[in-house]
């Protein structure tokens, strides 16, 4: 148990080093609204390398951080900790979802992706609203 909290921890500091990420669905949703902002959600799982490959490369990198603080609010859903809304997928993991302030998907899918092809999603997903 104290491997699980120390881990759980480690993966903490490294989200709150460089983006502000929220794990409360309804408060996110509430402040893309104030913000004018879309969601975008991240479903991760403690054991889940391709989760902490994610983590620590493509949300590293000072341009994604800034294209993804600019345009987003971040919310942060640990499938073992946070509660997740029923309506998102959450079995297969990482899992990301652009959404609406009201919560709404914009767009969603599954995977590791280099900070390059990520860029290409952010591209994608604005082209959708």
């Amino acid at each position: 148990m104290k491997l699980l909290f120390i881990s759980f921890m480690l993966i903490s500091s490294l989200f709150a080093s460089e983006l502000d990420w929220s794990h409360d669905y309804k408060a996110t949703l509430a402040q893309a609204q104030k913000e004018n902002k879309d969601v975008y959600m991240l479903i991760t799982s403690q054991d889940c390398k391709w989760c902490r490959k994610f983590e620590s490369t493509t949300l590293q990198d000072k341009e994604m951080i800034k294209k993804l603080e600019k345009d987003y609010v971040l919310l942060h859903i640990l499938r073992e900790w946070d509660e997740i809304p029923e309506h998102f997928q959450s079995k297969r993991v990482p899992r990301h979802y652009f959404l609406t302030a009201k919560g709404e998907i914009i767009y969603s899918f599954l995977g590791y992706w280099n900070s390059e092809d990520f860029s290409s999603f952010l591209v994608d997903v604005a082209k959708k609203k």
